[in-house]
């Protein structure tokens, strides 16, 4: 990794925090040399504070910690993008963002269940958990349960019954989200397709 330049700002860089996951920009600081070494140490995003003259690791106080997920140096090497994950609002006025913009719902719902899926597909117990079960059955059968899902979603929507309909919808979500982790993939792939074909 190249290494910032802390001169070009009398020992400080601007740092911008990015949602790992939804990209939302969350905040933004400034960090010197020992704030940054802070941050690579131990994956916490720590800022060098102009107000209080120390360093400050953003949830010290509150708990709500912004986990690095990675760092990039601008090409001037003077500005540096944290992508991080949240826990907890962001800003101290207990919204997601230090700009009062609140993460979209639905892509925080759809990133804590790929990190769930993910999760139990790595460490969950087939006795206690249904995506570790699933796993086991191997792909096939994960692909064979996301045809079931989508004939009961189609026959739903056939009725009259929104409350099924939708139910069945979140039902076919989830399990393609499980076959797309199968698969080595994440919704964002698909997505990907989605917006070449816009073009």
């Amino acid at each position: 990794m190249k290494q910032p330049d802390f001169d070009k700002g009398n020992g400080l860089i601007v740092a911008i925090v990015q949602h790992a996951e939804t990209l939302q920009v969350l905040m933004q600081g400034f960090m010197d040399k020992a704030a940054f070494e802070k941050t690579l140490k131990e994956e916490k995003v720590t800022f060098f504070s102009r107000t209080k003259n120390r360093l400050w690791t953003k949830g010290e106080e509150s708990g709500h910690f912004l986990n690095v997920q990675s760092l990039e140096l601008d090409c001037d090497c003077d500005s540096l993008l944290i992508k991080a994950l949240p826990v907890g609002p962001t800003c101290h006025e207990g919204t997601s963002t230090c700009w009062g913009e609140e993460t979209s719902t639905s892509f925080e719902v759809i990133a804590r269940l790929e990190r769930t899926i993910a999760e139990r597909w790595k460490n969950g117990d087939k006795a206690d958990s249904y995506v570790a079960h699933l796993r086991d059955k191997g792909t096939s059968k994960i692909a064979q349960k996301v045809g079931e899902e989508a004939v009961e979603l189609v026959i739903e929507a056939m009725k009259n019954d929104e409350d099924l309909f939708l139910n069945e919808s979140a039902d076919l979500l989830f399990h393609y989200l499980i076959l797309l982790h199968a698969r080595g993939y994440k919704l964002d792939a698909v997505l990907q397709v989605l917006a070449k074909r816009e073009r």
